[in-house]
């Protein structure tokens, strides 16, 4: 980043704003989506005011290339709608606006505001103004965040400062409300405002504070690490629905690794995977097929190829699965099939109540998870390579013995077979 933009252009006339001008900067107007600009051209041809804001002005000014770009505006959101043909509102919790240009969409936000000082004075949670409405739960979460504002007050309203930088196309300027230039610079996650009162108002801000300090490789600010560390249970409140998203976000975005372990070192993991962690307080070492299958999935998506939230699922779950099947095995003694088709759907609907797993990808990887024994034993070969989810399974056979189990050497065999070698003879015992 341009070493230059320590020295703002102090004569903006927003309010507490630092403007930094084109030559401050190292954003080329070439590097900006053409379908975003047209989105803030529009908006502004009608009347409104209209910026880059965001990830997007962050990820240019480090040198990287933004994966999307968001516009924030002073137009309602159903004035958005109306200018765009092409656009729908989505969200309830929090409206936005997604307007579709050529084959990108652009996330248009309306400018937040404050929320009034008596807010929720009655105690009925509601607050309702003449620009949108809100309303909190008796934690302090916000279920609903549609009061609108200006653009400096919309820029207090944002998650970390390094998140609320806002670009004007027109004049190339760079507009700093808080210390987000500074930072990007240090290299710190810093939380705009109090960093429990925000986390309290949204608990998956701890997320998004772990997943750009892995992504971006940057520290957490100290008062906000130390929020996080008293404010780690409420994420339990979020909807497990909501959740999903969030931990796809988490742990696919390339950095998954470094990801999970943040979230193990600040006690996120716990409330994300309960079973899972509880099973890692017993036995340690499962954290290694955890970080192979990270690992794995962040080479994978490195050179694009694809990931499947099942797979990862499936590897996430494990420890949890091994913890119930032998509790099953040794206290009931099962037959390990019978064990195995009684604890996958124990697991699978504990873990549901944190984080919602969609049928599309909790059959494949109940689907994995069954293979897995009859991969060990090897009995008809042919047929189980035939399956369907043969292919992902042997990858978690290898998974598992890359990660320190014992697998009867199926992995070494299963890859043999699938070469075309002269094919050795099955297994027939019993594991």
């Amino acid at each position: 980043m341009n070493s230059r933009l320590t020295d703002p252009d102090r004569d903006c006339t927003l309010s507490g704003c630092r403007s930094y001008a084109a030559d401050a900067h190292n954003i080329a107007p070439g590097a900006i989506s053409n379908e975003a600009l047209q989105v803030v051209r529009s908006l502004r041809e009608a009347g409104y005011e209209a910026y880059l804001v965001g990830g997007c002005v962050r990820d240019l000014l480090l040198g990287h290339e933004p994966k999307d770009f968001d516009v924030s505006t002073n137009a309602l959101p159903a004035q958005v709608h109306a200018l765009f043909r092409r656009s729908r509102i989505v969200g309830r919790r929090f409206q936005i606006v997604h307007v579709r240009s050529g084959r990108d969409v652009i996330e248009v936000s309306t400018f937040r505001g404050h929320h009034s000082p008596d807010f929720d004075e009655d105690g009925d949670g509601d607050e309702h103004t003449d620009a949108g409405s809100a309303v909190r739960a008796e934690s302090g979460m916000l279920l609903r965040d549609n009061v609108f504002g200006t653009v400096e007050e919309d820029a207090l309203r944002r998650d970390f400062s390094v998140n609320g930088l806002y670009y004007d196309p027109d004049t190339h300027c760079v507009l700093d409300f808080c210390t987000g230039v500074e930072d990007l610079q240090a290299r710190v996650l810093r939380v705009i405002g109090d960093p429990e009162k925000r986390y309290q108002e949204d608990p998956v801000r701890m997320l998004r504070a772990v997943r750009f300090a892995a992504k971006l490789g940057f520290s957490i600010e100290e008062t906000a690490l130390a929020a996080i560390l008293k404010c780690r249970n409420l994420l339990v409140q979020i909807p497990a629905a909501r959740m999903f998203d969030e931990v796809l976000k988490l742990l696919l975005g390339g950095r998954g690794e470094e990801t999970f372990v943040l979230l193990d070192r600040y006690g996120l993991f716990a409330p994300l995977f309960p079973d899972t962690a509880a099973a890692l307080e017993r036995v340690p070492e499962d954290r290694s097929l955890l970080l192979h299958a990270l690992r794995n999935s962040d080479e994978r998506i490195a050179v694009g190829k694809p990931v499947t939230p099942a797979f990862l699922y499936a590897a996430m779950l494990w420890p949890a699965l091994r913890h119930r099947l032998q509790a099953l095995l040794e206290r009931e003694q099962l037959p390990i099939l019978a064990a195995l088709h009684e604890a996958i759907p124990e697991v699978i609907s504990r873990q549901v109540r944190s984080i919602t797993i969609p049928r599309r990808f909790a059959t494949p990887m109940r689907e994995i998870w069954e293979l897995q024994q009859r991969l060990i034993t090897r009995r008809q070969p042919q047929k189980l390579a035939a399956h369907p989810r043969f292919r992902a399974a042997y990858d978690f056979v290898l998974l598992r013995e890359q990660s320190g189990e014992s697998l009867q050497d199926a992995g070494d065999w299963w890859t043999r077979f699938q070469t075309g070698e002269e094919m050795p003879a099955a297994a027939e015992r019993s594991p």
